[in-house]
């Protein structure tokens, strides 16, 4: 009994020590990068070592097995409600989203064993909730060869997810499970923050981190200054001071850096363009791909400590503000559906880089880029970081979807739209869209070949509601979502990713010889049409030598033409 009692103490003090928990990782002296089980594993053995963690099993991945979300508080309490009713900052941490960057990975690990230890300590007014891997799939189909730009670790994951996805492009569009398991933890969590740890491809310079903010103009209200003015500067200077300088991401694969560059614009299918839509302040880390993996790891851990620091002294601010642009969207009548940088504005920033050379290729024989490591520069650089409103529209006072839309209501739901049926049958008076011209890309992007460039035009008109068709108030948090999902010329809307296609085929059709006896009825009747098409005879040369493009203008502008072709199936209701 005595032998067993000490090695029981034995154990004891190796896991309250940290030496039970050393990650491979540090076993591996920086070179190495964990599996995914050995990850889970990691966390479970810290689970039973502290109080202040705890493992939640949530939602599935694409590869099959499901998510463990780690929560960490001082107190032990592990509800976010109650967090945000405590006025605790909630900090979300993504790691693996692109399991072929895993620095973030590793260093959460790192960070939450030295917190679940005291060998560092967590302010009072911060809890943590850490998504290990997001990207499980990819994961677990390592590699040492698809990253061939990055200077380690000696094997890694993968972009593609289970389905081939890549995860950081399906915030919004939520193909995957993944994404459909993560907006379900995100709204759970509501966080104050989001980082969403990354490791960039591109040009090179002296920095191994990066940061990429929530584009501050498109975030809006009082947080979109508070980041640009307040939180990011504080960021930079917190960093400095850790002995890890860090600039804002770099935003070209290779070009001049001293020339500058134009910031990140982070659509709703990015992770920080997706918070963006719920008021959170987000954040993607970019350490530069050529730095050593152990560096890259630390610098990591590094920033995610500093914003714990930075959010833990503002997190007055950041409710408050947070707060406010939540009530101020409610009140807004016209909301931005796309943002484009201004030219004319910039924030310049001092930057350490490396002068951009040429030399002739010893395989193609042709001039080819280099960044000369033996001439480091340091020199004020511009950061384009403004952007304006590229489009508006018009809140209107609801959405009207017909029950047959469920890929579009089960999307909503997922995002915790609140909405009601319709409880019989209903003639409602409503705005329609009508796709007047789009572009539909040639080429597969993410499972989908986009529409883009999409114009409409509009008209009142009573339609035919069945019951059970859903109405959506947008008078609600998910305000800003809403617009940005449902009206079809947002830059990352259901209509931009193809969920809606099926409007823009005509199902019905007419036989020339069939359709020329009725036509000739019709214009007998319509005069009017009669003359608009004679109108077009004599103005469209190639029109009046068309005879099928003759008889397909009087279908289209007759009652047989299909009401359902190009009308946007998403109706909306001004009062």
């Amino acid at each position: 009994m005595r032998i067993f009692i000490f090695l029981l103490l034995c154990i004891g003090s190796k896991l309250t020590s940290g030496q039970f928990l050393l990650t491979t990782f540090e076993k591996s002296k920086g070179k190495e990068t964990t599996t995914y089980a050995d990850c889970i594993d990691f966390y479970q053995r810290l689970d039973k070592v502290s109080t202040k963690i705890t493992i939640k099993k949530t939602g599935l991945s694409d590869a099959g097995y499901p998510y463990h979300l780690i929560l960490y508080s001082n107190d032990g309490k592990f509800d976010p409600a109650r967090w945000h009713h405590e006025h605790k900052i909630v900090i979300l941490i993504i790691n693996g989203i692109h399991p072929g960057e895993p620095d973030g990975i590793d260093a959460s690990m790192l960070l939450l064993r030295d917190l679940s230890t005291g060998k560092i300590r967590i302010p009072e007014n911060i809890a943590l909730a850490v998504i290990p891997i997001y990207n499980i799939g990819g994961a677990l189909n390592r590699n040492s060869f698809s990253r061939v730009n990055q200077d380690g670790p000696a094997s890694y994951g993968f972009r593609g997810n289970a389905q081939n996805l890549d995860l950081n492009r399906d915030f919004t569009k939520n193909d995957s499970r993944n994404s459909k398991s993560f907006v379900e933890i995100f709204h759970w969590i509501d966080p104050d923050i989001q980082l969403d740890n990354h490791v960039s491809d591109g040009a090179d310079h002296q920095y191994t981190m990066t940061l990429l903010s929530t584009q501050w103009n498109k975030l809006g209200g009082e947080s979109g200054r508070f980041i640009h003015d307040i939180f990011d500067p504080a960021l930079y200077m917190a960093m400095n001071k850790k002995g890890w300088p860090m600039c804002p991401y770099v935003n070209f694969e290779e070009g001049d850096t001293e020339k500058g560059w134009e910031a990140f614009y982070d659509a709703p299918r990015y992770s920080s363009g997706y918070a963006a839509l719920f008021h959170t302040i987000s954040y993607m880390s970019e350490t530069h791909m050529l730095k050593p993996f152990s560096d890259r790891v630390r610098a990591t851990y590094a920033l995610m400590q500093s914003i714990i620091e930075q959010s833990s002294i503002h997190a007055k601010e950041i409710i408050e503000k947070k707060k406010h642009d939540i009530d101020a969207d409610l009140q807004k009548a016209e909301f931005a559906l796309s943002w484009k940088s201004d030219g004319s504005k910039y924030d310049s920033i001092f930057f350490k880089g490396y002068t951009a050379s040429y030399k002739l290729s010893d395989i193609t024989g042709q001039q080819r880029l280099f960044y000369d490591r033996r001439k480091p520069f340091e020199k004020s650089v511009r950061v384009y970081n403004y952007f304006s409103a590229g489009q508006w529209v018009a809140a209107p006072k609801a959405y009207l979807v017909p029950q047959g839309w469920y890929e579009i209501i089960d999307r909503l739901k997922n995002n915790g739209v609140q909405m009601h049926r319709l409880l019989r049958d209903s003639l409602i008076d409503v705005e329609t869209y009508h796709i007047d011209a789009y572009n539909s890309a040639p080429e597969a992007y993410e499972k989908h070949h986009r529409n883009t460039a999409t114009k409409i035009s509009t008209s009142l008109q009573p339609i035919q509601f069945l019951k059970g068709d859903y109405i959506i108030n947008t008078d609600q948090p998910a305000k800003r979502f809403l617009i940005e999902m449902l009206e079809p010329a947002g830059d990352d809307s259901y209509f931009s990713w193809n969920f809606l296609d099926a409007i823009l085929q005509e199902k019905e059709y007419y036989n020339d010889y069939r359709w020329e006896d009725v036509a000739i009825d019709y214009l007998k009747e319509h005069p009017e049409l009669k003359t608009e098409l004679e109108e077009r005879k004599k103005t469209d040369t190639a029109f009046a030598h068309d005879a099928p493009a003759q008889l397909n203008f009087i279908y289209k502008n007759s009652p047989y033409y299909e009401n359902a072709h190009l009308r946007y199936p998403i109706y909306r209701l001004n009062n």
